[in-house]
């Protein structure tokens, strides 16, 4: 599959296999949030992997969207490693972290595994039973795994405002 297909294809999967990802296939995802940019290169994301029996069930004591999915991946960013903007003190950690979600999600995609990407949790809950220190955020949670038959994209993923009332030239004007 070549890019522009994987982006025009990829949706949002809610209903998964009751199938566990094989380490190899959760390794080519990790890895290709690995080669993501970041600011500065300084690449402050912390990934952890969830996908046994006990950490998944932690997850569901943090958020109704897990959809039964047999793997997640929580991306945070360490707040100590982030690249700041002198101008306005703006932190590249949220940036970072969402950019490197966005690399796992479609590289899961390109090796046949749907995802759904999670802002709909505790991060507090998150913090205290995933053992998250304190110095990480916790920024997206990225759920994963094999497409049940009967997932299908949400109603509204193929509807997209007119491209000129989201796209400028130059100026805003």
């Amino acid at each position: 599959m070549n890019f522009q297909e994987i982006i025009a294809d990829r949706y949002s999967v809610r209903k998964f296999q009751d199938k566990k990802l094989p380490k190899d296939v959760i390794d080519k995802i990790v890895k290709a949030g690995h080669l993501a940019p970041t600011a500065c290169n300084l690449q402050p994301q912390r990934i952890l992997v969830i996908d046994d029996s006990e950490a998944l069930a932690k997850l569901k004591e943090c958020t109704r969207c897990h959809f039964d999915a047999p793997a997640a991946m929580l991306v945070c960013c360490d707040k100590t490693e982030c690249w700041v903007r002198k101008y306005d003190g703006k932190s590249s950690g949220e940036i970072d972290a969402s950019i490197v979600t966005t690399y796992m999600m479609l590289a899961a995609w390109d090796v046949g595994v749907g995802t759904t990407w999670v802002m709909h949790f505790n991060p507090q809950a998150m913090r205290e039973k995933m053992g998250v220190p304190d110095n990480l955020e916790p920024v997206a949670l990225l759920v994963m795994g094999y497409a049940d038959v009967e997932a299908k994209p949400y109603s509204g993923h193929y509807e997209f405002k007119d491209i000129g009332e989201t796209v400028f030239y130059n100026t805003f004007d």
